[in-house]
């Protein structure tokens, strides 16, 4: 490989991305992700798709479901969609999942596992498969059912509480801090280094 290649050679290339997520700490991780050259393979359940589509400032773009916060999170993607409630598509999931390297899913606790697509029977078919489940709460334990939008963690961990004003006080910060950090704390740890 000659200097050049090397210059223009991505961290991630080569590395195969199969991306569950929604709406955003999810999809910003994998935009990182895809960033840093992996491929990444976006699915979706062709009757809603990511909730994300219907999100943004631009109502006509929310109606033809590329809403500008799909399109800002989405970017550089591979697009596929596969309803994993059926047998057949969680057939092609699980032979992607062969040949990929990295599962991303930011449902809830126990989703997987229902659909019969969890880290064990994943692993079973790619030993190598590193798995990122993405939730505010962890996967097991007392709260880990819970909803866990930005604003959520802002007011449970005091953010909202130390931003504003005596007016407007507690105040959600204009920016999804909580989403966007989570995402990329996802993104970019893995035993210490990226993945």
């Amino acid at each position: 490989m000659d200097s050049h290649d090397m210059v223009n050679r991505k961290l991630l290339q080569g590395v195969r991305v199969l991306d569950l997520t929604n709406v955003l700490s999810g999809p910003f991780a994998t935009l990182h992700l895809a960033l840093l050259g992996a491929e990444v393979i976006k699915i979706e359940n062709p009757l809603e798709g990511d909730l994300a589509r219907k999100l943004g400032n631009v109502p006509a773009l929310n109606e033809r479901l590329m809403g500008t916060s799909f399109l800002a999170q989405n970017a550089n993607k591979k697009s596929l969609t596969l309803n994993l409630k059926e047998p057949e598509a969680r057939a092609i999931f699980m032979k992607l999942a062969a040949r990929a390297d990295v599962v991303v899913e930011n449902f809830r606790p126990g989703v997987m596992d229902r659909l019969g697509l969890s880290y064990e029977v994943l692993s079973g078919v790619n030993p190598g498969l590193i798995y990122c489940a993405i939730s505010g709460f962890g996967q097991t334990g007392p709260d880990a059912m819970k909803p866990a939008y930005d604003q959520i963690i802002q007011g449970l961990s005091g953010v909202m509480a130390i931003n504003g004003d005596e007016r407007l006080n507690p105040l959600r910060t204009g920016f999804p801090v909580c989403d966007t950090v989570g995402g990329l704390n996802a993104a970019l740890r893995h035993h210490g280094s990226p993945l």
